[in-house]
């Protein structure tokens, strides 16, 4: 047998066939996830289209994030769909509140090493953290594969993305993905699987914000090879890992010690540039959170560049936790007080503003710099406002400047 790639063997394993990269392949699902906007489509099509229910309702997710709570009339009745078709099925709902949807499986230990999950969200690629291979699909396809408990797939070629030596303390992973999406670009890995082989380093929450942008460069699946603190959370089998000479369509390396901190400047993600190029330009908005930096860690580090200082008087920060854990964990070790000490506001956990639907869109002509991963003309609000994507030490400095900054400047 040929060696494989993870995305080979995680394929082949779930699917009881050997594999490689462009053969179809038939796989059983481990957890399907809808999100709320999407969800009364799917529902609708396993109803009214399929006339069938969830194969099986333990293996099926809802989660109420993207619009929680309900900022209309037309989401709360949506909600309410949700809610009543989980009553009905037995299928796990999380409610508003308890925070966004990829936080929440990986919490919930939904997604584990290799898991299939797939999610009607395109940054279901966040699961491949935790050696799980996810990827975002349409309503169609996340309701088949709620009514058959199996999808099928082309297998992707894979991309190998290695990182090596120890980054700085002022190079977070996010400055590591973004310099990774700078030398991809954004469809240099179109319906690829990219493999990071990190080595032992980087925690559970980094690993999931370095997954979650590899759809930024167009992957179908993001993957870090099992190392550090995955063995000690996880049993990891040895099958997941990929095969010393799977084969490649391309490789790439990235020396961490040299990165400095990256920024993602208007409007795609790839147009990435160093903070340090960036500097003084003024700031309406500065927004920590969203499934790419939303985690305990993400927050302790911008509380640890806060505290002392305060907000700019021009600038609004906006602080969203991930889930219910995040919150909860934030407000015990006093995370929290120090945001709001420093001027932050807080909201519910979940998407918060990411996608321009509520708690913080842009005017017309506002800058936002924000932890989250998508810049696109329009995303959070007037087709006018601009967007810069950054690690959340480099918003808390922002936010205290006013305009873009380093930690360093303080």
């Amino acid at each position: 047998m040929k060696p494989q790639t993870m995305a080979e063997k995680i394929l082949s394993k779930k699917g009881n066939k050997t594999v490689y990269a462009l053969d179809l392949a038939v796989v059983e699902v481990d957890n399907v996830m809808i999100v709320d906007s999407i969800a009364e489509s799917v529902i609708e099509i396993l109803e009214q289209e399929l006339h069938a229910t969830p194969k099986y309702p333990e293996r099926v997710s809802i989660v109420i994030d993207h619009v929680a709570p309900a900022s209309s009339v037309n989401v709360a009745k949506s909600h309410q769909v949700s809610r009543q078709f989980a009553a009905n099925t037995g299928v796990k709902l999380f409610d508003v509140g308890r925070g966004i949807c990829h936080q929440v499986l990986i919490e919930e230990r939904l997604a584990f090493p290799g898991a299939i999950v797939l999610g009607s969200d395109s940054h279901s690629t966040t699961y491949g953290a935790v050696a799980a291979f996810g990827t975002g699909m349409g309503a169609t396809d996340i309701a088949l594969a709620a009514a058959s408990g199996k999808t099928w797939l082309k297998v992707p070629e894979s991309v190998k993305v290695t990182l090596e030596n120890k980054p700085s303390q002022d190079v977070s992973a996010k400055d590591i993905a973004l310099e990774m999406i700078r030398i991809l670009t954004a469809d240099g890995a179109t319906y690829m699987s990219i493999e990071i082989h990190a080595g032992d380093q980087f925690s559970r929450g980094e690993r999931m914000t370095l997954a979650n942008l590899c759809v930024e460069a167009g992957a179908k699946a993001g993957m870090v090879v099992p190392g550090g603190e995955i063995l000690t959370m996880y049993d990891v089998p040895d099958w997941v890992y990929p095969d010393a000479g799977a084969t490649y369509v391309k490789e790439i390396t990235i020396d961490c010690a040299a990165l400095t901190p990256r920024m993602s400047v208007p409007s795609y993600v790839d147009n990435v540039e160093s903070v340090s190029s960036l500097r003084g330009k003024r700031v309406d908005q500065v927004f920590i959170g969203t499934c790419t930096n939303g985690r305990l860690e993400d927050l302790q580090i911008a509380a640890a560049i806060l505290k002392g200082h305060k907000v700019a008087s021009h600038t609004r920060l906006l602080v969203i936790p991930a889930s219910s854990e995040v919150l909860e964990a934030a407000m015990q070790d006093g995370t929290l007080l120090t945001i709001i000490q420093a001027g932050g506001t807080l909201s519910t956990p979940g998407c918060g503003p990411c996608m321009g639907r509520h708690q913080g869109v842009l005017a017309p002509g506002e800058v936002c710099v924000s932890t989250s991963n998508r810049n696109f003309i329009g995303r959070m609000g007037d087709k006018d406002a601009e967007i810069y994507l950054a690690s959340p030490a480099v918003a808390a400095a922002t936010a205290i400047m006013g305009s873009i900054a380093l930690p360093s400047d303080l």
